[in-house]
């Protein structure tokens, strides 16, 4: 059980929670008072989505393109010997370490996996700036805000999908659900926010 829970899971948990809390201290800064509570749980919904995409997916993205590891087997963009990003170096910093934590129960976080890099460099730059966009606006009081509430959950779906679904379809050889925390917490609950 010490290794299923560790100081870098406590760290991830609270760091969500601390994400979470920074949405909604925004909430309380930036609605008016008068926002109805629906206009309020919509925008700490979409300055949490941006938050969560911005630092730990993007840190993620961060640790891919600037951490490296020696490759034994040249790829399509890489020469002989080359080295790749790999979010799994010794980690350097708290990012590093979230995401180390994370490439245990979905082992395709633990090196370049080309597919998951590129479904988060849309999530980080598309996604996210649609979660600010939508925050700005719920403040505004736009019209347009339902659109891009769409917008950004079909995104989201679809990003979901694409995830998880070359997962199932080859058996999970990636995924590990052997316990309830990496099943449940870490690949339930953290891909559903």
């Amino acid at each position: 059980m010490s290794q299923i829970i560790s100081t870098t899971t406590v760290l991830s948990l609270l760091s969500t929670i601390a994400i979470l809390a920074a949405a909604y201290l925004s909430s309380l800064a930036l609605l008016p008072k008068s926002a109805s509570p629906k206009i309020r749980l919509l925008f700490i919904w979409h300055a949490f989505d941006a938050l969560i995409h911005f630092i730990l997916e993007g840190s993620y993205l961060y640790n891919c393109f600037f951490s490296y590891t020696t490759t034994p087997t040249p790829g399509l963009w890489t020469k002989t010997p080359q080295t790749l990003a790999s979010p799994t170096s010794p980690p350097t910093s708290t990012s590093s370490a979230t995401s180390t934590a994370s490439t245990a129960p979905n082992h395709r976080w633990a090196g370049t996996d080309l597919t998951v890099i590129s479904l988060e460099l849309l999530t980080v730059f598309l996604g996210a700036p649609i979660a600010l966009w939508i925050c700005y606006c719920l403040r505004a009081q736009r019209a347009d805000t339902w659109f891009w509430m769409v917008v950004l959950a079909t995104g989201e779906l679809y990003g979901g999908f694409m995830t998880f679904a070359p997962e199932w379809l080859s058996g999970s050889t990636n995924l590990d659900t052997t316990n309830f925390m990496y099943t449940w917490v870490y690949l339930f609950f953290f891909n559903t926010l």
